[in-house]
């Protein structure tokens, strides 16, 4: 159960960023894209700003990869994998066609190189290569990345290799890719480092010696689109041109998800213009900071009765520009918590909504620790009620003594109003009488 309460705040904007409604607002403002499917979301709420077609199943050519990186980065922040352990190129590898840096059976890279080549120049010998390192087979990585998206909610995904040549039943969606693209980007912001370095080298190390091998690479929207932090291109004859594009300005990170263009300036121009539609028609809002306190929680057997509860983390709100909308916000507090209490222990959470509909929330976590009560502790705090309960009796008796008082004296008068005036004037003139006296033997004094 939670206590609730209610307060609305005025906001200059709207936290509402539903689908159908942006796509509809969308569509009156001229917002076309040549492609199969295409979608835009914001990446830190994950809300939806434009779809067209985001479930239909398509294949993704390269895009693939941002399930290989994405499992790369995990493998590397477990650390089950380190940047600098070399990699040993199999046969199977070294056949991969399509984009690819001409990897040698038994040439060894580092984990650096090669997932510089995956992200920079979409390599398919160098993703097969980290899959195979990483989980022993293609096989076992291709099963990693399923169940990674089932993980993520890609309801709509099969994979089948781990770099995206055209496979039968290698097929994903607009939305699936969006939901590994903001997982990648949200929790390992390091591949910006190289899905916006424009330009890099690996060197190669075989019987024949050491060659450079120059990297370029294939999102051309980091060098003609101002904010691009990433994510993936991709093009096969089935998917034809794809990509996975993420940009932040305005403290906005947005991504936009393109599939089944028909050329390449299509595809980049129509993430270009999902990204400016973004950009020009949403904006986030910051809530509460982490830290402020929300209100209390009582503690039951705690050697205090109740501790604030605060903000864990500060939620921003997604919402339209250029609008004065109402936004309530729901504070709810459970009921109470046993001791012993944790500091950052749940207390409850507080709920974003504008017109019934949920825009964001926040966890209200415990800003204090609070041992458990000792029986000596219990003992002193039922004297300490006691005795505010024996003080708050007597002085609600000397308050109704007053007021019979007050309540006699105004029954005199009522009875006898002259009697009551000459009795208070023989008190006026008998005090005044006294304060004379006291001054003439003040001023005998000083005269002597």
């Amino acid at each position: 159960m939670f206590k609730r309460f209610v307060k609305i705040i005025c906001l200059t904007a709207c936290a509402i960023a539903i689908s159908i409604s942006a796509v509809t607002q969308a569509k009156a403002q001229g917002l076309v894209v040549d492609a199969k499917a295409s979608l835009l979301m914001e990446a830190e709420t994950g809300k939806i700003l434009v779809e067209n077609n985001p479930h239909e199943k398509l294949a993704p050519a390269s895009v693939t990869k941002v399930m290989t990186m994405l499992l790369i980065y995990e493998a590397l922040d477990q650390e089950r994998i380190k940047w600098d352990d070399m990699v040993t190129t199999s046969a199977h590898a070294a056949s991969m066609g399509g984009s690819q840096i001409f990897l040698e059976e038994g040439e060894q890279q580092s984990v650096r190189d090669l997932t510089k080549a995956i992200v920079i120049a979409s390599a398919n010998d160098a993703a097969v290569a980290m899959a195979e390192f990483i989980a022993g087979s293609e096989e076992a990585f291709v099963s990693m990345m399923n169940t990674k998206a089932k993980a993520l909610g890609m309801d709509n995904t099969n994979f089948v290799n781990s770099c995206g040549l055209d496979a039968t039943g290698h097929l994903t969606t607009a939305y699936d890719i969006a939901l590994m693209s903001r997982d990648l980007i949200l929790n390992y912001p390091d591949v910006f480092k190289f899905s916006t370095t424009r330009l890099d080298k690996i060197t190669h190390t075989t019987a024949r010696g050491q060659e450079e091998f120059g990297l370029t690479n294939t999102n051309k929207l980091i060098r003609n689109y101002t904010g691009t932090t990433g994510l993936k291109t991709g093009s096969t004859s089935e998917a034809l041109y794809c990509i996975s594009a993420t940009a932040e300005k305005e403290g906005m990170h947005l991504i936009a998800v393109v599939l089944g263009a028909p050329d390449p300036t299509i595809r980049f121009d129509s993430a270009m213009k999902l990204l400016d539609y973004g950009y020009s028609n949403f904006a986030l809002i910051a809530k509460e900071e982490s830290g402020t306190t929300m209100g209390e929680i009582k503690v039951f057997k705690g050697k205090v009765e109740q501790v604030p509860v605060v903000i864990k983390q500060q939620t921003n709100v997604l919402v339209p520009k250029g609008k004065h909308i109402v936004i309530d916000s729901e504070v709810r507090i459970k009921d109470a918590l046993d001791a012993p209490v944790a500091v950052g222990q749940t207390a409850g959470e507080v709920v974003y909504t504008h017109e019934g509909q949920e825009v964001g929330r926040s966890e209200l976590v415990v800003a204090e620790d609070v041992a458990k009560a000792s029986p000596q502790d219990i003992m002193d705090r039922m004297f300490k009620q006691w005795m505010f309960k024996g003080e708050a009796e007597i002085e609600n008796t000397e308050i109704e003594d007053k007021e019979e008082e007050q309540k006699e004296e105004k029954e005199e008068t009522a009875d006898d109003p002259q009697s009551f005036l000459l009795d208070r004037a023989e008190n006026a003139v008998e005090a005044i009488t006294n304060l004379q006296a006291s001054r003439d033997k003040y001023s005998e004094k000083q005269r002597r």
